[in-house]
């Protein structure tokens, strides 16, 4: 008797994701506002469930991006080879951050999101402000004051400098420090585990948060924001399958299309989570099993991607710096828009990998050009599924650089980039 084949998960969460998105709107549209919709299935059901999903996902994250940041780092082996492909790695991570913001401008620019918007219309939501840092303090933030208090705090840019540190001593040590090292494989296998536990949740977890938002979301509310939304779309689109897929043929030779038929799954997943954090075992498990990219590299510059590489939150803070400014009728010259690549490119470093914290950053680049920070609350309403699509492009922005400094470092399997891939534990 023939055995009946299992769905995969990635099966599994595209039938929770469409079937969030189907009762979601069902909820927004045909089922009118009452106790049993609002506080029992809507802010109770779909967001303890939804939320509870996400809490578990940052559980993993300090000592996930720990534990596989050391062994990344270790098992690169020696100190320059990894200084070559962590050098690699930023700048291209800046370089396309950069590229990023400059893409949204002009979209922006050309679309005019701003124009014509009716502000009395508009309704305003408390704003939370961060204030501006300068580069010496952002540098100097890196270095941790003391590393337990950064792991338990969260403080991602200073548990990747301490990571690296071990990671980078544990390789020179070499054989003295062979128990410790054996302890950090051991614990990065325990935490990929976890994952792959709490993984199996993602499909109810999916469901919730997608019917949620679509429940919450009134059509009506964003219609006078649509350009905006229509500008921040078309940019993270031609970010996301215009620039990323040219940079990979012209520097790796890959098929940018099987890429994506390869990696898109990937992309549903932190599409529907909206945090690049959660997506960092499924982005290293594909990047291993599809595409070919050593786990000797990923797991180096993908944790690091997910902290430090935010071209999608940059072009929807690019955009946002358009319409704010057409929207209160202020001009921003060429130093201005300048200004907005610089400042928006620093922000994305450091920038926790959770869901909406970009409109947080957004503050520091409102100020930084001199535009009202209240401006910001006229898109709170609209972001959560902006921040859906362009957590999408962040991490594929991430795989697309590992890709390549795979290949430039002979850590790229063809073949298996080539062929049907086998099976995963998590699809089984």
């Amino acid at each position: 008797m023939q055995k009946k084949k299992k769905w995969s998960l990635t099966t599994k969460i595209f039938i929770g994701l469409i079937g969030g998105l189907i009762l979601g709107i069902v909820f927004n549209l045909f089922v009118p506002r009452s106790y049993v919709r609002d506080t029992i299935f809507v802010d109770g059901i779909f967001n303890v469930i939804g939320n509870g999903f996400i809490r578990l996902m940052k559980m993993l994250v300090v000592p996930l991006v720990f534990c596989s940041l050391v062994c990344g780092s270790s098992a690169i082996g020696d100190t320059m080879s990894l200084g070559k492909v962590g050098g690699k790695t930023i700048i291209f991570y800046l370089a396309t951050t950069a590229l990023a913001v400059t893409v949204a401008i002009t979209v922006a620019s050309v679309i005019r999101p701003g124009i014509g918007l009716n502000m009395d219309a508009i309704e305003v939501s408390e704003v939370k402000v961060t204030e501006s840092t300068t580069v010496a303090d952002t540098l100097l933030n890196i270095i941790p004051d003391n590393p337990i208090g950064s792991l338990a705090n969260g403080n991602m840019l200073q548990i990747i400098f301490f990571a690296l540190v071990v990671g980078i001593l544990l390789a020179k040590m070499g054989e003295r420090a062979e128990m410790v090292s054996n302890l950090m494989n051991q614990l990065n296998e325990l935490m990929m585990e976890m994952t792959n536990l709490v993984m199996n949740l993602a499909p109810i977890g999916v469901f919730c948060m997608i019917a949620r938002t679509f429940a919450n979301l009134g059509f009506n509310a964003f219609v006078p924001l649509l350009k905006y939304m229509g500008s921040v779309t078309f940019a993270l689109f031609v970010q996301c399958f215009v620039i990323y897929m040219i940079l990979l043929f012209v520097f790796t030779r890959l098929n940018p299309f099987r890429f994506i038929k390869k990696f898109f799954p990937v992309m549903a997943f932190a599409f529907s989570t909206s945090t690049s954090n959660a997506t960092i075992p499924m982005n290293i498990d594909t990047l291993e099993e599809k595409v070919g990219v050593s786990r000797k590299i990923s797991s180096f510059t993908i944790p690091l991607g997910a902290t430090i590489n935010m071209d999608g939150t940059s072009i929807m803070q690019g955009v946002a710096v358009v319409f704010a400014a057409q929207a209160y009728g202020i001009h921003l010259g060429l130093s201005g828009y300048l200004t907005v690549i610089a400042t928006a490119t620093l922000a994305s470093v450091g920038t926790a990998g959770i869901p909406s914290v970009g409109l947080v950053t957004l503050s520091m680049v409102f100020n930084a050009v001199g535009l009202p920070v209240e401006a910001i609350a006229l898109i709170m309403g609209i972001d959560r599924i902006l921040d859906m699509l362009r957590t999408a492009v962040n991490i594929t922005g991430d795989a697309v650089c590992t890709t390549i400094v795979a290949h430039q470092n002979k850590e790229l399997n063809r073949e298996v980039f080539n062929h049907k891939p086998i099976e995963t534990k998590e699809d089984q």
